[in-house]
């Protein structure tokens, strides 16, 4: 019904800034709410940030607020993930997600759609 495609993610120094893309298609009024989750092996997934049908409104994980910046561009079916200062304790795999529900959610069981991950790798 949607598909999510990340891109962007790689190997940076610490303090760096990597820049994430996430490409949808299909049934794109499904994704009134979108968000970006990460996990590390061993770890859960946790959320980062999320953002609105408009983009009028963002929520970010204590953890990266002030570094990171969510966007979207509706027109291109696309959301955004800016990662500035970036820290060791970055290094995971990002997932873009997406649901039709308008309400916020910052838990994975809040969103329909997942793309298949980009790696982040922050080295000290």
């Amino acid at each position: 019904q949607v598909q999510l495609v990340e891109s962007g993610g790689g190997l940076v120094q610490a303090g760096g800034s990597l820049r994430l893309s996430c490409a949808s298609s299909g049934r794109t009024f499904s994704t009134n709410r979108m968000a970006w989750f990460r996990q590390s092996p061993g770890k859960k997934r946790e959320f980062v940030a999320t953002i609105s049908w408009t983009g009028g409104y963002t929520q970010y994980a204590d953890s990266v607020k002030g570094r990171f910046a969510i966007s979207r561009d509706k027109d291109k079916n696309t959301m955004y993930l800016q990662m500035n200062s970036l820290k060791p304790e970055d290094t995971a795999v990002y997932f873009c997600a997406a649901t039709s529900r308008v309400s916020a959610s910052l838990i994975e069981v809040g969103y329909d759609y997942w793309g298949q991950g980009t790696q982040v790798t922050v080295s000290s």
